[in-house]
């Protein structure tokens, strides 16, 4: 914030918001109070439900049927939440604009990119024609450093990354030159070098152009990496506000140093286990995976190798696109190799007799990106984890039943939440169901896809302790894939990195994070955003 400190932007007094529900008055924020200045990033942190994404659809009066809302929302002097529909909508995107977690999604897939920049100019008379608002979108492209912005302006949001499509949205934000940018959660699904580069661009945005942002986060290393001072909410309450130097040199409230606590730090070496010299339990050895998109090949996987042994969590990182998922899915079964083979407890998944094949598939357990969209949502919990023991075991009901009420035990739930659905539960509780039904057959191989990357950083500690727990246990080999390599560095002993489908570095966490032998590994690894370590380009 500026010495002199001038007069605040958007200033938040007292806001209260809450909802009515059969039970009752529910309160979700609780008399929230803080300004935002020009030129400055302002953060909103905590876990999911805190509060934060409330508190930005309540500045822009987007609030669902039967929020209540009370307090004063001011901006640029203008006092919100007395303002009209109309008064708001000649706000929403001409003088703040929003840009959303997921690119893709809030684009419109049968739009190119081009012509939806200029209905934004168009719809808010920012150019006099269509042709005008072309040559204005190209310069916004441009602006946001597109490559190739000329040869892309015509491109649909399929034909473009993931990082690409939220410049887009970003061109798209700032098309009507606005004050302030509400950033939900930019970054949380893009690849570290893109969360990186994006950010810079944000850094040099804000400096360019008068504008002030509210940032939305759970990523520490985002914050620390391009705030000037952050929020701190706790089911709908603030309960610390701090220049970021302060924030992590000194937080105030026990919450946020528990939210520093959890945030995973690299390891110079992985930790221990017991199972450390035992014998290889899956073998890749030049695996090819081959698509056919018309009349072109597509090399998802070229001339993989690569062994992991029993007890031992092995690390798979690289950017979208690079193949990870791939692979994982081609030891599950789940995608036939064009090329190569994989061993599974001595059984070839590829050239094997099928009956043996048929048996090695069930001891391989497989825990995804997203909880939510991995589990039935017609089914109870209880359903979702006794549907393997059901099919493949041939236990009676209470069996399985009993054996359902144990896996919950394992995983930190109980038995008291078998009866309820997806829709009722965390994100973090869904994954530890994911994990349950996924250990519910007792896997020998366990495949875990990016199980902790939506996540929040609490959340995800327990995850990782609830995964090295199990471990202990079970005895089960892990393919961990993640683009997290603070959480890799902490959890596996060996690292493979993919690049384009092939692997361009192999070895323990030790030897290929920190001291990297090939340049793509060592650009993933100076993209990490970490609190402790993250710089803070002009």
């Amino acid at each position: 914030m500026p010495a002199d400190k001038p007069s605040p932007l958007l200033t938040v007094r007292d806001l209260n918001v809450g909802f009515q529900h059969p039970s009752g008055y529910q309160r979700a924020l609780t008399n929230l109070n803080f300004e935002l200045y020009r030129h400055e990033v302002l953060a909103l942190v905590g876990e999911s439900g805190s509060g934060k994404s409330l508190t930005a659809l309540s500045i822009l009066g987007l609030l669902p049927a039967g929020a209540r809302i009370d307090g004063t929302v001011t901006f640029a002097g203008q006092s919100l939440l007395d303002a009209s529909p109309r008064q708001l909508q000649q706000l929403r995107g001409k003088r703040i604009a929003m840009i959303f977690q997921d690119p893709r999604l809030a684009l419109d897939p049968v739009f190119s990119i081009g012509e939806q920049i200029v209905e934004v100019l168009l719809t808010h008379k920012k150019a006099d024609d269509r042709a005008a608002a072309r040559a204005r979108a190209l310069e916004l492209l441009q602006l946001v450093e597109i490559p190739d912005a000329a040869g892309r302006i015509d491109a649909y949001p399929h034909q473009l990354s993931g990082g690409q499509c939220q410049r887009v949205m970003i061109a798209m934000a700032l098309a009507c030159d606005p004050d302030m940018l509400i950033a939900d959660e930019p970054t949380t699904a893009l690849d570290a070098t893109i969360q990186k580069e994006i950010l810079q661009m944000l850094r040099q945005l804000r400096r360019r152009i008068d504008i002030a942002i509210l940032l939305i986060t759970h990523d520490m290393g985002v914050v620390a990496n391009i705030a000037d001072r952050a929020i701190v909410l706790r089911q709908g309450e603030i309960v610390e506000t701090a220049d970021i130097a302060d924030l992590f040199s000194q937080p105030r409230a026990d919450y946020t140093r528990a939210l520093l606590a959890a945030i995973p730090r690299y390891q110079r070496k992985p930790p221990a286990t017991a199972f450390a010299d035992a014998p290889v339990r899956v073998n890749v050895d030049g695996l090819h995976v081959e698509f056919r998109r018309r009349r072109q090949r597509f090399h998802a996987l070229d001339n993989v190798s690569l062994s992991l042994q029993a007890g031992c969590f092995t690390g798979l990182v690289g950017e979208s696109g690079s193949g990870k998922s791939t692979l994982g899915r081609a030891l599950a079964g789940l995608i036939a190799p064009s090329a190569g083979d994989i061993t599974i407890d001595n059984v070839s998944m590829v050239r094997g007799k099928t009956e043996d094949i048929r048996r090695i598939r069930q001891t391989i357990g497989f825990v995804f990106q997203s909880p939510r969209s991995s589990l039935n949502p017609r089914y109870s919990i209880a359903q979702s984890i006794a549907e393997p023991l059901e099919v493949h075991t041939g236990a009676s009901k209470a069996a399985v039943a009993a054996q359902v009420d144990s896996l919950l035990e394992q995983v930190g739930l109980g038995a008291q939440w078998r009866q309820r659905y997806p829709h009722q539960l965390s994100g973090g509780q869904c994954q530890r169901v994911a994990i349950a039904r996924a250990l519910a057959l007792k896997p020998t191989l366990l495949i875990a896809d990016e199980p902790t990357s939506a996540l929040d950083v609490s959340v995800q500690a327990h995850i990782l302790d609830l995964l090295q727990k199990l471990q202990r246990e079970y005895q089960f080999s892990c393919l961990f894939i993640s683009h997290d390599l603070v959480v890799v560095s902490q959890l596996c002993r060996d690292v493979a990195v993919l690049k384009e489908g092939r692997l361009v570095e192999y070895g323990s966490v030790d030897n290929v994070l920190h001291r990297p032998g090939h340049d793509y590994t060592a650009r993933l690894v100076d993209s990490v955003l970490h609190p402790l370590t993250a710089s803070r380009s002009p």
